[in-house]
């Protein structure tokens, strides 16, 4: 499933039409009946049903949209909210056919819309679509606030109106729907934190664009339900321990000793064939009791924290994980990551670690083997010294520049964690909910890309895999047992073994 700007679906539509040959009559009609049959899911007959819509291509398929539920049966009562000489094109084809069809067509005035509008159960918003640019004003301007002030259940058409369809715009105005039937493929505002709540419920209509389009014009997706069932390792019925990965885990300090016990736990109960720990000693006798599978290494310490790891043997480790729980004394950073860069295979740097990182990320990034950064929003703003009211504008477009510059594969936590490789590919994993809001979810998250990575044959798909493995922990935990308040980061780990028998 793709994840499109505006211009990148505007070049899908006009190849679809000029060099495939679809006539765009057709598209139209198809974007209305999928989100008609959409909409049917979601009401009943004895809904009162307004339909607002405006010029172009969205307003079309309202016209389609209009024209189908009044054929099943459904009270509709369409307003047009653009003058008439706005309609045009295959707008006003479908606008013909559907009065041809008994429609009525009322034009939108402010006092007379909103009785109807106040009377109404179901809206749907057909008014602008992905080609909005700068405030809306008019008749549009309060027709959406009009929706905004209604208690009805709101579906969009592709987008709610008035929101971009991409990143980058700090403000605007728009409709709040309950739900988003988005045509073709998700729209990038989607998932763009200060955005994505206006969509409410996605739900993607294929309409007939090829999809080789989509492969040709962006490299965003969506990772799916298919996508990890595509891509998840398969065990050989003699393989052994060794073939499912070495890993090692670097973390852990005398007062912080439960984040390296989660991330050794989880990436135990994720895969790992053969693990160890390598923390100071008073953190190895209060995790070790808990997880007497994996093993364990002492550092050099002190005063409680990692003073080296000298004595470690790098090189037997398929992978190795860093920074959880290390603390941020500047010494500790001199200590470990120079001698990282000696390694020549994947290491995964999370929480401290990323702290101490800023000062080698140019020596990392120049390493020939793979860097995979885990960073929330804070602490990629802290590396790339720029706010993170800044970073969470445009999300997408800071993470393909630092994962490019420093040749990373990022995971840019959140709701809708965008995972970059280091050619700008990028994907987002919308799995999960607020329980995941506390201390140690990122913890356990590290464990299970270290233990994904060292299973999968595509390092990307690996980290990937390992964050909707964690999102589907977390959802499955709150449909049957916890809720959202009490769910613990240890729970999540739980969790893990449902969610790969129930999707993998």
């Amino acid at each position: 499933m793709y994840i499109v700007t505006a211009e990148e679906m505007y070049r899908v539509d006009r190849e679809t039409i000029g060099t495939i040959g679809l006539d765009a009559k057709i598209l139209m009609e198809n974007a209305g009946r999928e989100a008609s049959r959409e909409i049917e899911k979601r009401i009943s007959k004895e809904n009162k049903i307004v339909i607002l819509i405006g010029s172009g291509n969205n307003g079309g398929d309202g016209f389609v949209i209009a024209r189908v539920l009044l054929e099943a049966g459904y009270p509709v009562k369409t307003i047009q909210v653009a003058p008439d000489e706005k309609i045009t094109g295959d707008a006003a084809y479908h606008k013909k056919i559907y009065r041809q069809f008994g429609g009525r067509v009322e034009q939108y005035q402010e006092s007379v819309s909103e009785t109807a509008l106040k009377e109404a159960d179901v809206i749907i918003d057909a008014m602008l679509g992905i080609g909005v640019r700068g405030e809306l004003r008019g008749d549009i301007l309060t027709a959406v606030r009009q929706v905004n002030e209604k208690n009805a259940y709101v579906i969009s058409i592709d987008i709610p109106s008035g929101l971009p369809a991409e990143e980058g715009s700090p403000v605007f105005q728009a409709v709040k729907a309950d739900a988003t039937i988005m045509i073709g493929a998700v729209k990038q505002s989607a998932v763009c934190q200060h955005m994505s709540s206006y969509f409410g419920e996605w739900i993607i209509a294929d309409i007939g664009f090829p999809q080789s389009l989509f492969e040709k014009q962006t490299k965003r997706r969506l990772w799916t339900t298919s996508s990890f069932q595509e891509s998840f390792p398969k065990r050989e019925e003699n393989s052994h321990k060794g073939d499912h990965g070495r890993g090692l885990i670097i973390g852990g300090s005398q007062f912080m000793p439960g984040s390296v016990l989660m991330t050794t736990r989880a990436a135990l109960r994720t895969g790992a064939g053969l693990l160890t720990t390598a923390s100071v000693k008073d953190v190895i006798s209060m995790i070790a009791g808990n997880n007497p599978e994996a093993m364990y290494i002492s550092t050099t310490e002190k005063n409680g924290y990692i003073a080296g790891i000298d004595n470690i043997d790098l090189s037997s480790f398929d992978a190795i994980a860093v920074g959880i729980g290390i603390g941020r004394r500047e010494e500790t950073g001199k200590e470990i990551l120079p001698a990282l860069l000696r390694y020549k295979g994947p290491i995964v740097v999370d929480a401290d670690g990323l702290y101490h990182l800023k000062s080698y990320l140019t020596d990392f990034g120049a390493r020939q083997a793979p860097l995979i950064l885990t960073p929330h929003p804070g602490e990629l703003a802290a590396l790339m010294d720029i706010s993170v009211s800044d970073l969470l504008l445009e999300p997408f477009r800071y993470s393909a520049d630092f994962a490019k510059k420093f040749n990373c594969y990022l995971v840019l936590k959140g709701k809708h964690t965008i995972i970059t490789d280091p050619e700008g590919n990028q994907t987002v994993e919308s799995s999960g909910n607020p329980g995941l809001a506390k201390g140690g979810s990122g913890d356990v998250l590290t464990g299970m890309i270290l233990a994904m990575i060292m299973q999968s044959k595509s390092f990307f798909a690996g980290i990937n895999n390992a964050c909707f493995l964690h999102g589907k922990s977390a959802d499955l935990l709150v449909q049957e047992k916890h809720s959202e308040q009490d769910l613990l980061a240890g729970d999540v780990i739980q969790g893990i073994p449902k969610a790969i028998r129930t999707f993998s």
